[in-house]
């Protein structure tokens, strides 16, 4: 990799000073990442930097959609697939499908007038509310702050899980829990959980992102907990209001961490790709 990368705003750090006081846990360092987020950096070497080259050095725009649309096709195949297997297999075996039903009924009982209250807060939180608003927030913030990666990892991530979401409930129908249900939602998209999901993406992304800005431990521990944390209670929020079987939500996590893989990965290859196009530019401005 170049020895010199360049910031996706036009200014130049070096890559073995970053590496180097990164790995002793400097906090400026972290916060002075090319992209503003040392998670979104790849790792000299990996498989974003081999992509970038691939596709196109140079060209950080096609190489960061060429890694989003890829992903987006194999994450919505691989949802698809294993929709079908819960519902066309795995669901024939009576103890899977009595399982789902039975904790479904158990939250049931266990509702109260607090519990739903709390439960309408965390369906509201990854609904279609307050994620476009938060988005929308983030994504001004960005571009004001001239932070591309982070801007395009803001919309792409939560684009990815809500493409994939609707992609799949096009082709895989599974009926709601056998509960009284306290949202008017089709019955037959239970698979897999879109709310649970964009939690996971959305959420548990933007704090990992911030986390690896953080050199404070206890601090960046606090921060994985939250990541955690809030997809949990979403998880449960939904269950409670009836709207989603266990394996729903649990194929709602897999999708959530799916979405999040491509983007970061997208944006690590982006950057590598940024920083090839910036060296060379520098080259041969310094022949003519």
């Amino acid at each position: 990799m170049d020895a010199n990368v360049t910031r996706l705003d036009g200014a130049n750090v070096d890559v073995g000073g970053v590496d180097q006081l990164s790995r002793s846990g400097d906090v400026a360092t972290r916060a002075d990442a090319p992209s503003g987020a040392p998670l979104l950096e790849a790792t000299e070497g990996g498989i974003a930097e081999r992509f970038a080259r691939a596709v196109g050095p140079g060209h950080p725009i096609r190489v960061f959609l060429a890694a989003v649309l890829g992903g987006y096709a194999l994450l919505v195949a691989l949802t698809i697939a294993a929709g079908f297997l819960l519902t066309e297999v795995l669901l024939s075996i009576g103890a899977l499908a009595s399982a789902d039903e039975r904790i479904s009924r158990w939250l049931e009982r266990e509702r109260t007038e607090t519990l739903v209250d709390l439960s309408w807060l965390g369906s509201t939180l990854a609904g279609g509310l307050v994620i476009p608003a938060l988005v929308g927030s983030l994504l001004v913030l960005f571009l004001v702050f001239r932070r591309w990666r982070l801007a395009a990892f803001t919309v792409f991530v939560i684009s990815v899980e809500s493409g994939a979401y609707r992609a799949t409930t096009l082709v895989v129908h599974r009926d709601r829990p056998d509960v009284e249900r306290l949202e008017g939602l089709p019955v037959d998209a239970s698979f897999p959980s879109g709310h649970t999901a964009a939690s996971v993406a959305l959420f548990g992304g933007l704090l990992l992102v911030l986390a690896s800005r953080i050199e404070n431990a206890a601090l960046r521990a606090a921060l994985w907990i939250a990541a955690l944390a809030i997809p949990a209670f979403v998880i449960w929020s939904r269950m409670l209001r009836g709207m989603h079987h266990a394996t729903d939500v649990t194929a709602g996590v897999l999708m959530g961490v799916g979405a999040l893989v491509v983007v970061v990965f997208a944006a690590r290859a982006a950057g590598v790709a940024a920083a090839h196009r910036d060296a060379t530019a520098t080259t041969e401005g310094s022949r003519s």
